[in-house]
């Protein structure tokens, strides 16, 4: 026999609880959070460096501290958090199978479900990394929970391959932890990372930086003893032999890319975004699915939190409306992108919307930047920027027409 809940949100991390609180603070009576770990909080559990909080509370926080903000209203509520429990399975008429060490066999049928799962690190299977399998080669994030929460050092003279956040926080957190970093390598000619952390993370700890430059190998029988780097082709990315090189070491640390946990998610029959790896959504953020929500990192890949904790909020406060009936429903036009514009979120807007926060990232650098927004054949933003990089997400304040045809996102050189 399934219980009954308004809002069921899966994963515990800022995402969950941000969008549990908007529910509840919506008007939504019972709402339960799933999470599979031990504790809430997330991936912020291990980020113990500063950064955090800058746009949402206007104060620089750690990642357990700013997710201790969010706990500390979650005991002020009803709402009901199970840990340790693993959801097997979500429908697309959302009803949601788990399982609990302290509660056993779990079903639930939920109002409305927000899908918070967050995402998952690319490993070295996914690179196809030439070489031998020895012990010493981890992604970022692992090696930063083994450093940071089970006080371990998994090496001493490292090399990271790829630059992403992680990457670089890590790059600095080994150097101060005693290590050794040897160099950060990026297959790009940009930096897939904020570019504070190039500058607080690579440059004010001396650790080199090299575009357009892979690991073509590993070697080591039972540890790793080195790696085989090289240059590659900028325009098709292979490796120069000619380039490469032996460099010692003992450990490879992996930051390629986050991929959006979204197992749960296909199952409804929601429909993906090839781009993101995410959902489609509209400004409500809720899938193709009437009913199913997605926020966070399992939505798109996102670098700052802030900006996680104000999607899940949007994605929370729709969820609680669905479930009352209250939540606007009609056609839903596209947002298109072009030129420069790698993705844009959400991807539908409903037609009587008449504001919206797009969010949007590049597909390569630009210096400077020109971004326009059409809708249907009418420019209705431009502004020029600088500089935009893939690395950093970019936001768009929007004021629309009513039924005026489908979005299109552009950007070009300026």
């Amino acid at each position: 026999m399934s219980e009954r809940v308004q809002v069921a949100v899966i994963g515990g991390g800022p995402a969950g609880l941000a969008a549990a609180l908007s529910a509840k603070k919506a008007g939504a009576e019972r709402v339960v959070i799933l999470e599979r770990d031990k504790g809430p909080g997330g991936i912020l559990q291990q980020c113990i460096h500063n950064g955090f909080g800058l746009h949402y509370f206007g104060q620089e926080l750690t990642g357990p501290e700013y997710a201790q903000r969010f706990v500390s209203q979650l005991e002020d509520t009803d709402i009901e958090l199970f840990l340790d429990t693993m959801v097997l399975e979500v429908t697309k008429d959302r009803r949601i199978t788990a399982v609990s060490a302290e509660r056993g066999l779990i079903e639930l049928q939920a109002d409305a479900v927000v899908l918070a799962m967050g995402c998952r690190e690319r490993t070295r299977g996914a690179l196809l990394i030439p070489g031998t399998r020895p012990a010493g080669v981890f992604t970022a994030g692992c090696a930063q929970r083994l450093v940071n929460m089970e006080a371990c050092l998994p090496g001493k003279r490292v090399v990271i391959l790829g630059s992403g956040d992680i990457g670089l926080i890590m790059a600095r957190r080994m150097v101060w932890e005693g290590a050794e970093v040897l160099m950060v390598c990026e297959l790009m000619p940009y930096s897939s990372g904020l570019n504070r952390n190039i500058v607080q993370c690579l440059q004010d700890n001396d650790i080199p930086l090299y575009f357009n430059t892979t690991v073509t190998c590993i070697h080591g029988k039972e540890r790793v003893e080195g790696v085989t780097i090289a240059q590659v082709d900028p325009a098709t990315r292979k490796p120069l032999p000619e380039t490469a090189r032996y460099v010692a070491c003992d450990t490879l640390l992996l930051s390629v890319g986050l991929i959006p946990e979204n197992e749960l998610t296909t199952p409804t029959g929601a429909q993906m975004d090839r781009v993101t790896s995410g959902a489609v959504v509209d400004e409500f953020r809720q899938t193709t699915v009437p009913g199913i929500f997605a926020c966070g990192n399992v939505l798109h890949v996102h670098d700052l939190v802030d900006n996680v904790s104000r999607e899940a909020e949007i994605a929370g406060e729709a969820a609680a409306k669905f479930a009352r009936g209250q939540l606007p429903s009609g056609p839903r036009r596209r947002v298109l992108t072009s030129g420069g514009a790698r993705y844009a979120v959400p991807q539908l807007v409903s037609e009587d919307c008449q504001e919206l926060d797009l969010y949007f990232r590049v597909g390569a650098a630009f210096k400077p930047a020109l971004v326009q927004v059409f809708q249907g054949d009418t420019l209705i933003k431009q502004q020029k920027k600088p500089v935009m990089t893939p690395g950093e997400m970019e936001k768009l304040h929007l004021r629309l027409e009513k039924g005026q045809g489908d979005l299109r996102l552009h950007v070009e050189q300026a």
